[in-house]
């Protein structure tokens, strides 16, 4: 058995995540994947995994819309806001990478990119390997991933925040090319008890090719895999800033 190390790094910008960007991940990522859904037929009332489900904006969306959802995420905190933000959803703490549900989901959804967080293809091969085990025979596995082109305008310079009487953050991007590697690092200002606190978050992240995740996908097992662009259409060479993947588990009795 595998024990689980939930990172508590999450938890430490969860009230800006809910706050700030739960609803404009949702509005601005989700819609591709709607269309895609209608165009895979997976229709109201099929059961979603949504994978790294943060503070449950998408899950709710995708609840109005007649779905059955499950969230996932690697962080309490979040999923404290996930629960009042989609109180008909049922929430799961866990890994992606180790997670381990029995084979009952129509379709695995990870929208808005929170796979790039994992530093690795090893990684991604895990949780690609338990995404698989939890989907239904023939069920499909949809999910975005952010490109290299999409990371090259992070240039160091202040992207976002906000100031409030008793709480202040600002969140700052940069990406090292030559290492492969973005990064977005959080500065959190409270007032606690009179004092300011100021709490420093650097988060992680790796853009990946597209061809190297078709080839992880299929020595899984998945087939009839495709690449879609930002707008849910068929890729071309124009698409180098995002990627949604979809592949199906295809079970030959």
């Amino acid at each position: 058995m595998v024990k689980v190390e939930i990172d508590s790094k999450y938890d430490s910008w969860a009230k800006i995540y809910n706050q700030y960007w739960g609803l404009e991940y949702c509005q601005h990522n989700l819609p591709p994947f709607e269309k895609l859904l209608k165009q895979y037929n997976i229709l109201p009332n099929a059961k979603l995994l949504d994978l790294c489900c943060g503070t449950g904006h998408m899950a709710q969306h995708l609840i109005n819309q007649g779905y059955q959802v499950t969230g996932l995420d690697i962080s309490e905190s979040m999923l404290q806001y996930a629960r009042k933000n989609a109180p008909n959803a049922n929430f799961i703490l866990d890994d992606a990478r180790f997670f381990n549900l029995p084979s009952s989901f129509d379709t695995v959804i990870s929208p808005s990119g929170s796979l790039n967080h994992f530093m690795s293809l090893e990684e991604l091969k895990e949780v690609f390997m338990r995404v698989y085990d939890a989907l239904l025979d023939n069920g499909v596995f949809l999910f975005g991933l952010n490109l290299e082109e999409g990371y090259k305008s992070w240039n160091g310079s202040l992207t976002d925040g906000d100031v409030q009487d008793n709480y202040a953050w600002a969140c700052c991007d940069s990406y090292n090319a030559e290492e492969k590697i973005a990064q977005f690092k959080i500065t959190i200002f409270e007032l606690v008890e009179n004092v300011w606190q100021r709490l420093d978050i650097n988060n992680l992240v790796k853009p990946y090719a597209p061809l190297e995740i078709i080839s992880i996908l299929e020595n899984i097992g998945f087939t009839n895999i495709s690449v879609y662009d930002q707008q849910g259409n068929l890729a071309g060479e124009e698409c180098n800033r995002f990627a949604i993947f979809a592949g199906f588990k295809f079970v030959n009795k």
